[in-house]
Order: structure tokens, then sequence, then C-alpha cells
């Protein structure tokens, strides 16, 4: 199905064994098949892009691009596809959708903050395992104190989202296909998998 988008959406590479790998833009898509870099595709969505006009047939070249591609190469591995992604705001808020990890009330962008359930000042790291989403009253009264110190109740776990999760979170308009690919990679804890 070809889909039209004032804006192309991201192309999501894989691995050649299909492990998800990263976003990459029309562009780089159409360098990889320029370049017969994509082992296969998959998913629903395709794009057709016009090049230039060749100057001896007077044909006009294009390319047709998937929205999910295998790329030729190295596999990731495990070990890639389990390291831990970097951390930011924005990425944190999704994996924990957007609720605040003291009074489970949800809130914009703009009204959230990362706290650390441990303190830096009192040794703790700025790492997933030990950030959660709060909103901004939470976390004054919370202040520089750990939630046993504050006498607040910590709603839900911090974790580390897997390569999937990440590549789902970092996304801002991903496609269906994508999603549904994607989402066969995400952990079982992951807050991402739909409530049963």
């Amino acid at each position: 199905m070809t889909t039209a988008f004032a804006s192309h959406p991201l192309i999501l590479t894989l691995d050649m064994h299909g492990a998800p790998h990263r976003w990459v833009t029309w562009q780089h898509a159409c360098f990889y098949y320029a370049k017969n870099l994509v082992a296969w595709a998959a998913g629903d969505n395709f794009f057709i892009f016009h090049g230039g006009i060749n100057r001896s047939t007077g044909e006009r070249s294009t390319i047709t691009a998937n929205s999910i591609i295998a790329i030729k190469g190295k596999t990731l591995g495990q070990k890639n596809f389990s390291a831990v992604p970097p951390l930011n705001n924005r990425e944190l808020f999704h994996r924990d959708r957007h609720i605040c990890a003291y009074c489970g009330g949800e809130f914009s962008f703009l009204r959230l903050t990362r706290d650390h359930i441990i303190p830096v000042s009192q040794g703790g790291r700025d790492s997933w395992m030990n950030v959660v989403t709060a909103c901004r009253h939470c976390n004054q009264r919370k202040s520089g104190r750990t939630p046993e110190q504050a006498g607040m109740e910590l709603l839900y776990a911090p974790y580390i989202p897997n390569k999937a999760e990440f590549l789902i979170l970092s996304n801002r308009q991903i496609l269906a296909d994508q999603m549904d690919f994607l989402a066969q990679h995400v952990s079982a804890h992951s807050r991402l998998k739909a409530p049963a």
C-alpha cells in the first residue's frame, strides 16, 4: 500500500536476521536501495521516490522503499540489541506513560520532571534504574530526599527499555506496521505493552 505523507516517515532498519537497528530517513533508505544493500523488506507501507531523467532513454528513475528494511552486513547480535539506550526526558516520560510515579496523575510534557529515586546529592546515578517521571509538585515535595525519607510511596518500578522499546519511544510518527513489528520485540514488563 502506498501512503501519502507531507513529509515522509522514518524507515525502520533491521539487521539481516530481523533484529531492529535504527530509524533512517527516506534519503538513507534510497541510498541502501541504490547500493543494493537491502537484504529483504517487510511492512505494509511503501513509498515511491522519483529521481532524475536518464538522458539516453528519457525515462525517470524511481526507487520504491518499504517502511521496514533489513540491511546487508554484520548482524547486531544480542549484545547490541540489549545495549542500554541513552536516557533523556522525552523517552523517560514515554516509558512511564506521562504518569507521575508518586501521585499517579497523568501530565503533559511541560508539567513533568525527571526524579532521581536516590538523589544525586546522596550518591544516586542518572540512570534508567534510578529515575522515574514525577510531576513538578511531587518532585518539589520530595526535594533532595529518597521516597522513604520523604514519606512518599513509589507507585511503579523503573526499568531499562530494550532496543525495540527505545525505537518506539524515539519516533513520533511511527507507522502501524512498524509498531506491530517492534511490539513483537518489546519485553513483557514494558509499560508500552497494552494492559490485558
